[in-house]
């Protein structure tokens, strides 16, 4: 099974599975799914929901050095610095990708009045313990 089908799959529960319930400035990480590769021995694959409500933001992280990221943006409009690139705005049904051990200086909803919600995806070391770390 490819990672777009896994992505897909992992998606279409997502969207009708996790409420959307953020009430404060920050996000609200909600751990949705994770699963062992068993054709990747020592991967894993998890995928989280992030809920930024109006005006919400993460704190700037790092990922962990094994993990790559897919990003897909279930609702409103996510703005997004990874590293040393651009800081963008993707919309309802857009996505990127983040690189292993990547800085994410900045992730917010780009909207001061409509929550929005992100689908992150990891493929990462098994025995790796934080995926995200503050940077401080």
């Amino acid at each position: 099974m490819s990672a777009r089908m896994i992505a897909g799959a992992i998606l279409a529960a997502v969207v009708s599975a996790i409420p959307a319930t953020a009430h404060d400035t920050g996000d609200v990480v909600t751990p949705h799914f994770e699963h062992q590769i068993p054709n990747i021995p020592g991967k894993t694959l998890t995928a989280l929901i992030v809920d930024y409500p109006p005006g919400g933001a993460s704190v700037p992280h790092s990922h962990a050095k094994s993990s790559f990221i897919f990003a897909y943006v279930l609702s409103g409009e996510i703005k997004s610095k990874v590293n040393d690139g651009p800081t963008l705005t993707y919309r309802a049904g857009e996505s990127w990708y983040e690189p292993p051990a990547a800085k994410h200086l900045i992730s917010r909803n780009a909207s001061k009045t409509t929550p929005a919600r992100l689908l992150a995806v990891f493929v990462a070391d098994t025995n790796e313990k934080a995926l995200t770390t503050p940077i401080k």
